[in-house]
């Protein structure tokens, strides 16, 4: 990269530097605010940086109501003193501050200090000078001085300040290697450099030689009298093996004071710890990560990196296999301490403990190790300064234990392993690790197991373990030990679910050890928090759904909403839970195996029941949050035969919705465990079980139809439909068939959905509920007129609005008047307009938005039929502005749909387009088949009205094999003739479906 010439200075206060005939010419920044304003963006220099955190650095929390417009202006201010006021650019979050290679003088030091750092390794004494002089010689004064230290400036300031002192350290050793015995200025700068800090050995150390060379040797062991003392007295230890050395030297010279420089003592090589276990055979995969883990090591000053994950999950075999590739860039040894932070059978070690080893293996004479953790985390600190060492810290079980065995010196860098995300530890990069993908995890297996006999990324072995390497070590070991046990049969074996664990276990590999050492510590802890973590694990494992909340571990453990927060929190932080969300959580699938486990004790009928009924509860706070108060929220809220009696009381533990946005939000969260519940539980011999799942199915209908999730409508309307004939409760099973209807419908399966509703109707009529035979006939007649029966349907649509009318309720009227008008369409546009304007009246009395937007969408269908696209177009755009919002997916669908063919007919084929593309994505996203197909259908015709034949038969394609099956008949129809103008001919299935 081109370097350029220095333009900004932070190694004082900071300044600018200009052009001069020398070089850059210092230009101080005389404004306060200008000041900060700069080190701020040069503390972030080339990113951008947000407004909140420049207003932040100019006015702290004292901000002024101006603080907007007064930023502008300083930064108008500082673009003025700049000499290319494009560098500091505006962006859409921030200002970014352009600073190329070499024109910020810190990047210019960190640059000789590492030149610097290499000619001192390989004792090239003269390379040393230069680097040091050169990186010394940008040094103005204290990093930053004048700026707040809450700016953020601290840890920087601490680094540059630790890396000068190891500068004028190697500075003094390369002038008494070069030195010819006039070493006398040195010692006033040594002097004062050991003064100033009593316990750094190294400049004693200097200080002892350069006096001891210039013939001063009573002094040179005053200095190191002195220094012992200090060090015994204050820190409990003995001087260093590099200050022993310089004392021997002394010692030695038998001509002291000739001026005459002794014969140097030999060196003695540094202790060069290789501490790392050998690196894991087999190791696969974790390209991309292990490149990000090697860039974070080797960037410059110590980098702190931590490996985190659950159980198993492969953080020490990365660690090991990147630091392995790393042993040529930390000459001076590599570390390696099992802090066993979750190791069966075994306590974690302190970290007294394991800076004792540490200390020990970096040569310490374990007489002089300081008993105080804070003094001997100084002693490694001091140790490990000037060198280039890597630790592996494997296995740490939190960030107090790790905390005082990190180095400070900026040669240095840090692996940690741990389960827990290690948060508090300042400054360190964290590494989440993941399950392995599936390509990676047949590799691994064909390799640790020496066999390859059909294993690829699709064999069941690869999901049954998870992706998780612990368990593909497990199963691997188990394949090599025994030939005849076959890759298949052994996927056989662990498809038991309860018994998948117990095939997890070879000789000293466990996952349920594994995985049993956190859940133990949890269970024994002295914290209430671990001890709810360890019920809420059991909790999980008997409901056993796809995803977890706070507020129902909350109502299964009767804990309250804090304490299961907590809870949760502390199994994310061993590993036993992943937060997927804000809020939501999921265990690995081992780990649901594991709590299965711990809950086989366990009621687990007793936490399903609680479960559905604070399903139920919320439920239906989503019904009266969705549904307009009238005849159809009652209906649905009052309880049929088999409803539980406590069920109000349910509901008195939960709040309602502030609206349909938040009922939305939680029917969304939490319809996967909705629906696994359903399908667990839909003919369960329970009856409380069952009788709750009848109530939550009930309720919840209403929030699925109108969200448009076909899939899972279809799922809940059959199990609600065999549950409740399992309750023998005529009623819940007219709701069933109603809503499995409602499903059929949505889909185009109108002769389906007819029978189910009459079916619903027969047992309205016989139990006498007029409300319900009033939506019935509604909806037959409805379903009678997509099917082409004109006449059964406008009787069955006149006896609904007279049960309306008998019923006072408008909402129902209204409703029925909308259908009139559909069926008066195939044979009178205009009046088909009018009966939907009678809808629209009334939906504006009752002041129902969906009945509104509605009736202005069939107007504009009738509009269609009478070949009106523009007035059809206006009605259509009118309605899908006002349905923002309301989460209603069949009436968008149905709007959007009529607004592309209106687009498509008016010519506007750029906005038809996008909103084809627009209802694509939303039926996708659904998994709606049906609107898909008829979304498909329209995008086939703008494709070919473009000349863009292929992709349109394409579309058609895709259209007719989704409307293939559905009573979709004409545009089944219209289909194949496309298809077959094209050249495609028909299959059977598509020609019968026509």
């Amino acid at each position: 990269m081109k370097r350029c010439e220095l333009r900004f200075g932070l190694l004082g206060p900071p300044v600018l530097y200009d052009r001069g005939g020398d070089g850059p010419v210092i230009r101080p920044v005389g404004s306060p605010k200008a000041r900060l304003l700069l080190t701020a963006l040069l503390l972030e220099a080339g990113r951008t940086v947000s407004v909140d955190a420049l207003k932040e650095a100019l006015w702290g929390d004292t901000r002024p109501a101006s603080a907007h417009a007064s930023l502008h202006n300083h930064v108008t201010r500082l673009r003025r003193l700049l000499d290319d006021p494009s560098r500091l650019r505006a962006e859409p979050q921030g200002y970014r501050l352009r600073v190329e290679d070499g024109e910020l003088d810190i990047h210019l030091f960190d640059a000789h200090l590492a030149a610097a750092r290499a000619a001192h390794a390989r004792r090239d004494w003269r390379g040393t000078l230069r680097a040091c002089a050169a990186a010394l010689s940008l040094w103005r004064g204290d990093p930053l001085a004048g700026v707040p230290a809450e700016l953020g400036g601290y840890a920087l300031t601490q680094r540059l300040a630790e890396a000068r002192l190891l500068l004028l350290e190697w500075r003094f050793d390369a002038e008494l290697a070069l030195a010819d015995g006039r070493l006398d200025a040195l010692l006033p700068e040594l002097a004062a450099l050991a003064a100033e800090h009593p316990l750094r050995e190294a400049y004693h150390r200097q200080l002892m030689l350069a006096l001891h060379r210039d013939g001063r040797r009573a002094e040179a062991l005053a200095v190191h009298r002195d220094l012992r003392r200090r060090l015994v007295e204050e820190l409990g230890v003995e001087p260093g093996p590099a200050v022993r050395e310089a004392h021997l030297e002394v010692l030695r010279d038998a001509e002291p004071g000739t001026g005459t420089p002794a014969p140097r003592a030999a060196q003695l090589p540094p202790p060069r710890p290789a501490q790392l276990p050998p690196p894991p055979a087999h190791f696969t995969g974790r390209t991309r990560l292990a490149g990000a883990l090697r860039d974070a090591l080797t960037a410059p000053g110590p980098a702190v990196t931590v490996l985190t994950g659950m159980a198993g999950i492969g953080k020490s075999a990365l660690a090991l296999h990147v630091a392995h590739g790393l042993t040529d860039r930390f000459p001076d040894g590599q570390l390696h301490v099992n802090l066993h932070g979750a190791t069966p059978g075994m306590l974690p070690l302190t970290p007294a403990q394991a800076l004792a080893a540490l200390l020990r293996d970096v040569g310490a004479d374990p007489r002089s190790i300081p008993e105080h953790p804070d003094a001997a985390a100084a002693l490694l600190r001091s140790v490990l300064a000037p060198t280039r060492t890597l630790l592996v810290l494997d296995d740490a079980a939190n960030a107090a234990q790790v905390r005082p065995l990190l180095p400070a010196g900026p040669g240095c860098a840090v692996i940690v392993t741990s389960r827990s995300s290690l948060a508090a530890l300042d400054g360190a990069r964290r590494f989440p690790l993941a399950p392995l993908s599936d390509e990676d995890s047949a590799a691994l297996l064909r390799a640790a197991s020496g066999r390859d006999d059909g294993i690829d990324a699709a064999h069941p072995l690869v999901e049954l373990t998870g992706r998780l390497p612990l368990a593909l070590r497990v199963v691997a070991a188990r394949l090599a030990a025994r030939r005849a046990l076959t890759p298949d049969l052994l996927a056989g074996q662990l498809s038991a679910t309860d018994r998948r664990l117990h095939h997890l276990e070879y000789d000293d590999l466990s996952v349920r050890r594994s995985l049993a050492v956190a859940h133990d510590a949890l269970a024994a802890s002295d914290r209430e928090a671990d001890r709810d973590a360890a019920l809420v694990l059991r909790r999980i494992g008997a409901l056993d759904l796809p995803e977890y909340g706070a507020p129902l571990l909350a109502h299964l453990g009767g804990t309250g909403l804090r304490r299961a927060e907590d809870a949760l929190d502390r199994l994310v932080d061993v590993a036993l839970l992943e937060e997927t969300a804000l809020g939501r959580y999921v265990p690995h699938d081992l780990v649901r195996d594991f709590a299965r486990e711990l809950a086989a004790a366990d009621d687990g009928d007793k936490v399903a029941e609680s479960a559905l009924g604070w399903y139920a509860a919320l439920a239906e706070h989503t019904l009266t949050a969705l549904v307009e108060p009238g005849l159809d929220q009652d209906d649905r809220r009052r309880p049929t035969p088999s409803q539980p009696p406590e069920h109000a009381e349910q509901v008195e533990d939960s709040r309602p919705f502030e609206g349909p946005e938040a009922a939305f939000a939680w029917g969304d969260a939490e319809l996967e465990n909705i629906v696994a519940l359903a399908e667990r539980h839909a003919e369960s011999p329970n009856y409380r079980i069952a009788a709750r799942l009848c109530t939550l199915l009930r309720l919840i209908f209403p929030y699925v139809h109108r969200s448009g999730r076909v899939a899972e409508m279809e799922i809940l309307g059959r199990a609600a439909l065999r549950n409740t004939r399992r309750l023998a409760d005529e009623a819940a099973e007219a709701y069933a068939l109603g809503d499995l209807a409602g499903v059929h419908f949505l889909s185009g399966r109108h002769t389906e959905a007819l029978a189910l509703n009459d079916r619903a109707l027969e047992i309205w009529e016989r139990l006498g509920v007029l409300s319900w035979m009033r939506r019935c006939l509604n909806n037959r007649g409805l379903l009678l007129e997509g099917l082409g029966h004109y006449e059964e349907s406008g009787l069955a649509l006149r006896q609904s609005l007279a049960y309306s009318r008998q019923l006072n309720d408008p909402y129902g009227e209204a409703v029925t008047h909308q259908h009139l008008g559909n069926l008066y369409e195939h044979t009178d546009p205009r009046a088909a307009i009018e009966q939907h304007r009678l809808s629209l009246a009334i939906g504006e009395m009752i002041g129902n938005v969906l009945i509104q937007l509605y009736a202005r969408c069939n107007i504009g269908y009738a509009h269609l039929t009478l070949g009106e696209p523009r007035a059809a177009a206006r009605h259509f755009e009118e309605s899908l502005r006002d349905l923002v919002g309301q989460g209603d997916w069949h009436g968008e669908s149905q709007t959007r749909l009529g607004l592309v063919r209106s687009l498509r007919l008016l010519g506007r084929t750029e906005r038809a387009e996008r909103e084809c593309a627009e209802l694509l994505r939303r039926a996708d996203a659904r998994a709606d088949r049906y609107t898909g197909g008829l979304a498909r259908h329209q995008h086939g015709l703008l494709l070919s009205a473009a000349g863009r034949t292929d992709e349109a038969r394409a579309a058609w394609r895709a259209a007719l094999d989704a409307l293939t099956g559905t009573d979709e008949k004409a545009v089944v129809a219209e289909l194949t003739s496309l298809l077959a103008d094209t050249g495609e001919p028909p299959t059977a299935d598509h020609l019968a479906s026509a």
